[in-house]
Parts: structure tokens; C-alpha cells; sequence
């Protein structure tokens, strides 16, 4: 495991099988949710690994956040944009998600064109085409992936959206019906009372609405990635990998 720096994105980079001059077969992207230190996702690395063939070839880059949060009581916390937790938690209790779905995050627009360069310069460290890409995240983290996926020109082998929500509806309802077929992949808690599961599903019907493939994985619990998830996960990892 490496820690690089790429685009002005710090990313930890996890190369799992075949030797260290072999380029990869396969590249993922995550990204961490609201206030983990960046590296929380690591060890999915190793979790999913089982699933890739022996003979191919993953690279991981797990991106860190640029705002830090330490000033908000949260050390070595990152993120992707600053978010009002009481508002949203406000929204969460009063079940007021039509302002969750609609807003568009202050902050993300601004990130939009860096976390594209980002993504730019993967591929390039790689030498892995965009249809190779397993791109996703946990969360805001999931929120992020699903805004530059549905606005890149190159659609990548798999979407993924561990806990994450519809927002910025009107915009991304655009994106989505403009941009290349999704193949995705979406897991939500049924308990979650961060992003509320409601929001998972509107997220759900405006892919499936706008012609993307959505497998959904509901499970019994909250805020978190279930085991379902990482099994699908891995299986994506692995078609890309062994199709290579």
C-alpha cells in the first residue's frame, strides 16, 4: 500500500495480484464518507480480494477528502463538502426529504471539475480505460461518485452506492438521462437514520427511470455497507478483472 499524490488529492493505493510492473486489469475507485480520516475503506481492499481471479490484476485508490474537519470536533475527519448535520438530521426526523433530494450541496460544484482531474489522472497512473473502472463510495462518498459518473462522457463498468442518497434531483435527473447506460449497484439499510432508506429508493426509480440498470440491495440495518453489498461488489471487481 502506497500514499500518493495525485490531481492535489492525497489517495492511498492498494495493488492486489500479479507482480508490482504489471499493469492492472482492473481499477477501483472509492470514496469515504462524511468525517472518516480518509482511510476507513482500505480494508475493503483485502475483503473483496477473494473475488478476483488469481491470474488478474486490481489496483485500489481510495481518494481522501480535501476538506478536513478538525475544527468541527471531528480529528482527522474528512470531506468532500461541508454538510449541515443538524439540518439534515432535521430533514431525517420530519421526513422533509423533498429539500434532501433537491438540494444542491454547496461545495459540489466547485468539486465537480477537481475530482474530475482526479479521475483523469488514475487513469493515466493506471493505463486503464474508463470502461475498466469500478467507481463508487460509502455515504457522501457515494453521493460524489454518483455525480461524476453521471457526468462523464465514459461510462465505467459499474457504479457503485453504498448508503447513499438522491440529490441535487433536478440536475442529476439531466445527467442521468443523458449520459451513457449505467450498470450499478446500490445498497441501503433499512434502519439507516443518517440518509434515509426512502431516499435510497428515490434515488433507485430516477436511475431505473432514465434507462440504468440498478441492482438494489436492501438490507436489515443502518448506516453501513452489508455483506450483501461487498459480495456484489467483489463480483463486479471480478467480471471487469477477468474480462480484461
Amino acid at each position: 500500500m502506497s500514499n500518493e499524490n495525485l490531481a492535489g488529492f492525497r489517495c492511498w493505493v492498494v495493488d492486489l495480484g500479479g507482480p508490482p510492473d504489471r499493469p492492472p486489469d482492473a481499477v477501483v475507485v472509492l470514496c469515504h464518507g462524511f468525517g472518516a480520516p480518509g482511510d476507513d475503506l482500505v480494508p475493503l481492499a483485502r475483503e473483496v480480494g477473494r473475488f478476483i481471479p488469481d491470474d488478474r490484476k486490481v489496483r485500489f485508490y481510495f481518494p481522501v477528502g480535501p476538506l478536513g474537519l478538525d475544527q468541527f470536533g471531528l480529528p482527522g475527519g474528512r470531506a468532500w463538502w461541508q454538510i449541515d448535520m443538524e439540518r439534515l438530521l432535521n430533514a431525517t426526523a420530519t421526513r422533509n426529504l423533498d429539500e434532501l433530494h433537491r438540494t444542491l450541496p454547496d461545495g459540489l460544484e466547485t468539486l465537480r471539475p477537481r475530482f474530475g482531474e482526479l479521475m483523469d489522472a488514475i487513469r493515466q497512473d493506471s493505463g486503464c480505460p474508463a470502461e475498466r473502472f469500478v467507481i463508487g463510495g460509502f455515504s457522501q462518498g457515494a453521493m460524489l461518485a454518483t455525480d461524476y459518473v453521471l457526468h462523464c462522457d465514459a461510462a465505467p463498468a459499474s457504479l457503485i452506492i453504498f448508503s447513499g442518497a438522491l440529490i441535487a434531483e433536478d440536475d442529476w435527473i439531466r445527467a442521468a438521462e443523458s449520459c451513457p447506460k449505467l450498470d450499478v449497484l446500490q445498497s441501503h439499510g433499512r434502519d439507516d437514520t443518517v440518509l434515509p432508506f426512502a431516499s435510497a429508493e428515490a434515488l433507485r426509480e430516477m436511475l431505473k427511470r432514465s434507462g440504468h440498470e440498478v441492482d438494489f440491495e436492501p438490507f436489515d440495518g443502518g448506516h453501513t455497507i452489508s455483506g450483501g453489498g461487498l459480495q456484489g461488489f467483489g463480483q463486479r471487481i471480478a467480471a471487469v478483472a477477468g474480462s480484461a
